[in-house]
Parts: structure tokens; C-alpha cells; sequence
């Protein structure tokens, strides 16, 4: 009779706690969703980490392993980089993407990371469809994801940028998905598919970019919330067409010279309502393509621009990139609702992060007494080049000038029997002269050398002979470019541009708290491992052991 007692106590636990729901999470997630938002300081998040929902980026916080000290070891910290690094795990230097753009001296033409007239635009405007991921030159994780599981997986990327939607989404994916700024609506290339999916023309037909941009934006919360950031109205900020106070009615700021007819949608990038948009259409995604529901892994990133075109229009400080990281929160609201209810939390592998942080507006900080300043490329440049004719006589030995580059003709250097090598240093003595340069450096010192830790690190890490400029420019803390309609910008390797919050929910996560330093391509390592696929072909992180405990 014990024995037979201590069986039926046995059983009645095990059904109590069956009720409960406890069991054993699967062998993989069904699920992976990288969240990648442009634009998000660390500190940003701490600042409004106390005043945000109990549902959204609180909820993954509270659930989830925060590490608190990621960042980007590399130079020019952009969003494209900053996907390709994210989705490569390898830097720059390795996977090619340098920039967000680069300067091609035998096409002598700036072209755009992603750009690729071989292709044809699917379900939008013309040149807007002209993207594919042909400059990323190694493999994602969803590249190893796709060909790990015999394209049995389903990969997909969606945001507003091309590069962040492409690059995210890798090499072999089902699509990839952003935003037409001229028809207000979702398209791809024919790189990856060849028609929209009916569903995506059903979605682009309910016209959202239209509602939205008939509306007003207000501000979500109560003003008490935004107590500690600058005040609503001030002259430090650009705004839209010199109005930098709430509310904004988009429908007649649409009516403006900026953004001029009913075909330019490209002022939803710069409000809030383009991330809800994005949201959106990823929850209608993962819907029709019925992504985690079965025990094959899929993968999908989500990306969110507006915070980016925000910050460099008002600041990092502004009442409105305050109101931007309220409603994204409530955005990540949905999302983790939709996930949790459809597919389960520990059916699902979300990681969430940024691609770059932002520089404060050096008025803002000048106002402080603390030194900043804006660098005048293009007169800087003017004078390069009057320099350059005076040295070596009249010539365009300037080409371009892109992202803190200079690129230098050098078929012209050539031909006048030039060292490449004396020019460099003779442009790099010469930019360190003008005030806010800490340093320029000759890209040719960087060849064949090798450099521990700091910012010539930094530079080996961005460094490709076929897309790096000839000089590069490091501006002081503080400094940013001289941008006609924004008022700050990121683009360097200080703590504000390269330290992003980064945290993990769902699946075998636990709760935790991690201080110590990170770099930003473990995130591909530590996917690759627990997802049972092999590293990207060139990544170089490490896997984030505090996720296997």
C-alpha cells in the first residue's frame, strides 16, 4: 500500500506541474527574430528603461540576459556596416560592407553598399528596386541557417532601408523586404523573388502610409515623462521645415517644399510611424508565411529607421526621439504579443539591438561648455585641393569625399609619376590642420601592418583596399560633419556611436544581467551554436557562454 500510495503521489505531482506548464523547451528554437533598431544609444534605453511598458522592451529586459557593455570595434559606425557585421559576425574589414556608401575610381561614381543594376525592382519604383547583397562578400547566419536545413528553413528581412532589410536577411533568403519611398509601399528585387506575393500586394492595397501620414503626431505620453530631455521647442534642433515643436501635422508638412508631392512618402521615415508600419508588416509576415510552425528553425530580422532619421533631425535628447522610444516600446509591445500568443515564448529566439548609437548636437553639448563643434567637409575639401594644384600643379586629384574618406585619383597620380604613398601623407598633414580633426590617417599605413587595440585597430577593421578611401578622418569626441538638414550625426568610434544595448528573450533564456565587454559580431557566433549550424564563413566572434548555463 506505501509503494502503491508513493506512485499516486508521484503521478498527481507530475500532473500538477504539467498543469502548470512546465516542460522542457525544444531542441531549437522554431523561431529566430533579430530586432535591430538604427539608432539606439545604451544610455538612451537606461534613461526611459523605468518609464516604459510592463509588455514591450521592458518585458524583454526583466526575462531576458541584458548585456549591458556591447559595441562595434570598428571606425565608421553605420547602419549598413552594423547590419553586415550583426548578421556575418566578421568586421568590416571581412565582409565589405566599409560604409553605407563608397567612392569606385574606374566607375568614377559614389555608389550605394547595396546598389545592383543586374537586377530589377519587384512591386515598386524603378530605382528603388535597383538592391541585392551582391557587395557583401561572405556569408550570414541565415545563409548557414538556409543551406543547414536544405532551404527547408524560411528567411526572410523587412525594413525601411534596403541595406538593413538586405543585409540583415543575407544571401540566400526567401526575400527581403523595404520600404518605396514613391509609391508609399513594400517591395523587393528580382534577386530574390520574381512577383510580390498576393499577400503583400493585399497589405501595400489598405494604404497605411497614407493613413498615417493624414495624421497628427503627438505625443504619446503625458509631458511629465519627457522631464529630462531638452525642451519641446529650442534652437538647437532642425525639425521640419523649421517647426521643431509638437504637434506635427504630417498631412501638411507632406504639402511642403521638403517633401513635395503625394508621391514622396519619405516623411514617414522620419516619424514614428514608420517603425509601426514596419511592425505591421512583419506581424503579416510571419502570418501568411507561417513562420515557427513546424520544428524546421526560420528566421526573420526586423529593423526600425525612424529612430535614425529622428535623431539626426532633432537629437538624441529631443522630446521627440523620447516620444520615438515610447512607441517603439509599444510596438515591441505587439510584436512579443503576437509571438507569445501564436507561436509561444519558448518556441521563440528573439535577440534585440542596435545598429549605432548617435552623437549628441554639438550646440547642445557647447551650451555645456563642453568642446564640440561641427567639421566643414566641404570647405576642407575646397582647400585640399588648392593645396594639391599648388603643390603639384593644376589637376582633379581629388576625386570624391564620402563618410570621412578622401579618395584620391589615382590614374591621374599615376600618370604624373607620383608616389601614391607621399601623396596620402601629404593629404593626411594636411587635414590635420583643420580644427576638430584629432587625426587622418594614409590608408596605405594600414596594408600590412597590424595594431592591439584603439582606434588604429578600429581603422584595420574598416579597412578594404578595394572600397577604403585613401585618407580617413577622425574627428574629436563631440565632433560630427557639417549635414544640410541635420543637426548631429554618428559615424565614429567613441562610446556614443558604438555602445548599443543588447539583449536576449525567449527559448532557454534566462534572467540575467551581464557587465562584461562584448563585441558585436558574438552575436552570430552565439546564433550558430545554439541554432546547431555552422559559423559564418568568415565570422570572428565568440560564442556568449552566459546563454548556455
Amino acid at each position: 500500500m506505501k509503494r502503491f500510495a508513493l506512485i499516486f503521489f508521484l503521478i498527481m505531482v507530475f500532473v500538477k506541474l504539467s498543469g502548470q506548464g512546465t516542460y522542457l523547451p525544444p531542441d531549437r528554437p522554431r523561431l529566430v527574430i533579430g530586432i535591430v533598431v538604427e539608432e539606439l544609444k545604451y544610455d538612451q534605453l537606461e534613461k526611459f528603461r523605468d518609464r516604459l511598458g510592463e509588455n514591450g522592451i521592458k518585458r524583454l529586459i526583466n526575462e531576458g540576459t541584458y548585456f549591458k557593455n556591447a559595441s562595434y570595434d570598428y571606425m565608421l559606425t553605420q547602419s549598413a556596416p552594423g547590419h553586415a557585421t550583426i548578421s556575418t559576425g566578421a568586421e568590416p574589414s571581412f565582409h565589405g560592407i566599409t560604409s553605407d556608401d563608397w567612392y569606385v575610381p574606374l566607375k568614377n561614381e559614389l555608389i550605394n553598399c547595396t546598389k545592383d543594376v543586374s537586377v530589377n525592382s519587384v512591386g515598386g519604383s524603378f530605382e528603388t528596386g535597383l538592391h541585392s547583397p551582391v557587395n557583401l562578400l561572405v556569408s550570414t547566419f541565415s545563409d548557414e541557417l538556409e543551406m543547414a536545413s536544405n532551404k527547408k528553413a524560411k528567411v526572410f528581412g523587412v525594413g525601411l532601408r534596403e541595406s538593413s532589410a538586405i543585409f540583415s536577411a543575407g544571401h540566400a533568403a526567401n526575400a527581403a523586404y523595404w520600404f518605396d519611398n514613391t509609391t508609399g509601399s513594400w517591395m523587393s528585387s528580382s534577386y530574390y523573388i520574381d512577383a510580390l506575393p498576393v499577400w503583400v500586394n493585399d497589405f501595400n492595397a489598405m494604404k497605411f502610409s497614407d493613413t498615417y501620414l493624414n495624421s497628427t503626431w503627438n505625443l504619446l505620453r503625458p509631458a511629465k515623462d519627457y522631464f529630462d530631455c531638452l525642451p519641446d521647442s529650442n534652437s538647437f534642433e532642425a525639425g521640419f521645415n523649421n517647426i521643431n515643436y509638437f504637434p506635427y501635422d504630417l498631412k501638411k508638412l507632406r504639402s511642403k517644399n521638403v517633401f513635395s508631392s503625394k508621391n514622396d512618402y519619405s516623411l514617414l521615415r522620419e516619424t514614428p510611424f514608420g517603425n509601426s508600419l514596419t511592425t505591421n508588416f512583419a506581424i503579416r509576415l510571419m502570418q501568411n508565411e507561417r513562420l515557427g510552425k513546424d520544428d524546421v528553425t526560420d528566421y526573420l530580422s526586423i529593423c526600425y529607421s525612424a529612430t535614425d532619421y529622428i535623431g539626426h533631425r532633432f537629437g538624441p535628447s529631443s522630446v521627440e526621439m523620447g516620444d520615438a522610444i515610447f512607441r517603439l516600446d509599444d510596438d515591441i509591445k505587439n510584436l512579443l504579443t503576437f509571438l507569445n500568443d501564436s507561436i509561444g515564448k519558448k518556441n521563440v529566439l528573439i535577440y534585440f539591438t542596435a545598429a549605432h548609437g548617435i552623437s549628441e548636437i554639438p550646440a547642445v553639448l557647447e551650451k555645456n561648455r563642453i568642446p564640440s563643434g561641427y567639421f566643414q567637409q566641404n570647405q576642407a575639401l575646397q582647400l585640399l585641393r588648392s593645396y594639391l594644384n599648388a603643390v603639384y600643379g593644376e589637376g582633379n586629384w581629388v576625386k570624391g569625399y564620402s563618410e570621412r574618406q578622401v579618395f584620391l585619383n589615382r590614374t591621374l597620380i599615376e600618370d604624373a609619376r607620383l608616389s601614391l604613398d607621399d601623396v596620402q601623407k601629404k593629404v593626411a598633414r594636411f587635414l590635420v590642420q583643420f580644427t576638430g580633426v584629432q587625426a587622418a590617417y594614409p590608408y596605405s599605413a594600414f596594408e600590412a601592418n597590424d595594431f592591439g587595440n584603439g582606434n588604429l585597430k578600429r581603422i584595420i577593421n574598416n579597412f578594404s583596399p578595394q572600397r577604403s578611401g585613401d585618407v580617413i578622418v577622425i574627428l574629436n569626441p563631440g565632433w560630427v560633419e557639417k549635414e544640410t538638414d541635420y543637426v548631429t550625426n554618428h559615424n565614429s568610434p567613441y562610446e556614443y556611436d558604438s555602445h548599443v544595448p543588447l539583449i536576449w528573450y525567449g527559448w532557454i533564456v534566462n534572467r540575467a544581467s551581464v557587465t562584461r565587454q562584448v563585441n558585436m559580431t558574438d552575436i552570430a557566433a552565439t546564433l550558430s551554436i545554439l541554432c546547431k549550424v555552422p559559423y559564418p564563413n568568415a565570422c570572428t566572434g565568440e560564442p556568449m557562454f552566459e546563454l548556455f548555463r
